[in-house]
């Protein structure tokens, strides 16, 4: 077994820790300053965390504009990052100034919400409209902060492309969500292929 501490450093090209907690969806979050100025960013820490409320949350590693957007509007969108979007998503990580809207950097259109005022990206086959419940600075093992934001929303509205519904139930494999693995530059996507069943014991 492949042994290191974290603290003393991994001795490898890459940190195998990205890719051994993969692949993971990606928190396409849109978001606005108190402005009106849009942003979107594509967060590679996100999950899902609750069924009732629906809450989901994204990681910001440092302060990023996306945080600092939240805190002040209460408010943000996460859009599902397609195979077909990923191109727009890369450039949507480019590192601008804070008034560069990156919807228009990437040639996306924004579309209007029903339920907040943060705008969606109109071409994502599911956008998940989300009020801030909780902002929690993470800290490590010895109770001291770092420099990272977990950042939680209630889902009060959800987008779905009709395609997308297949005999009432949603259909994965053909939204072809984007993930995230490890190294510089690694993504995965699903196909019917690795699909398989396992129900839960009873």
């Amino acid at each position: 077994m492949y042994f290191y501490r974290p603290k003393e450093g991994h001795g490898l090209a890459h940190d195998p820790f990205n890719a051994i907690i993969a692949p993971r969806p990606i928190g396409w979050i849109s978001s606005k300053d108190s402005d009106g100025t849009l942003n979107l960013a594509p967060y590679s820490f996100f999950n899902a965390f609750n069924y009732v409320p629906p809450i989901i949350g994204f990681s910001s590693v440092g302060r990023k504009d996306s945080l600092t957007n939240i805190e002040a509007t209460g408010e943000f969108v996460w859009n599902l990052a397609s195979e077909a979007l990923a191109e727009q998503m890369n450039l949507s990580c480019s590192a601008v100034a804070l008034e560069v809207d990156e919807f228009a950097l990437a040639g996306l259109a924004p579309a209007a919400s029903s339920e907040i005022a943060v705008p969606r990206v109109a071409a994502a086959p599911v956008a998940f409209e989300c009020r801030l419940s909780q902002i929690v600075q993470l800290n490590d093992s010895h109770g001291v902060e770092i420099e990272s934001w977990l950042v939680l929303g209630e889902v009060v509205g959800i987008h779905i492309d009709q395609r997308l519904i297949v005999d009432d139930m949603f259909d994965t494999v053909a939204a072809k969500p984007l993930t995230r693995g490890g190294g510089p530059g690694d993504y995965f996507t699903i196909s019917e292929a690795a699909r398989f069943e396992m129900r839960r014991p009873q």
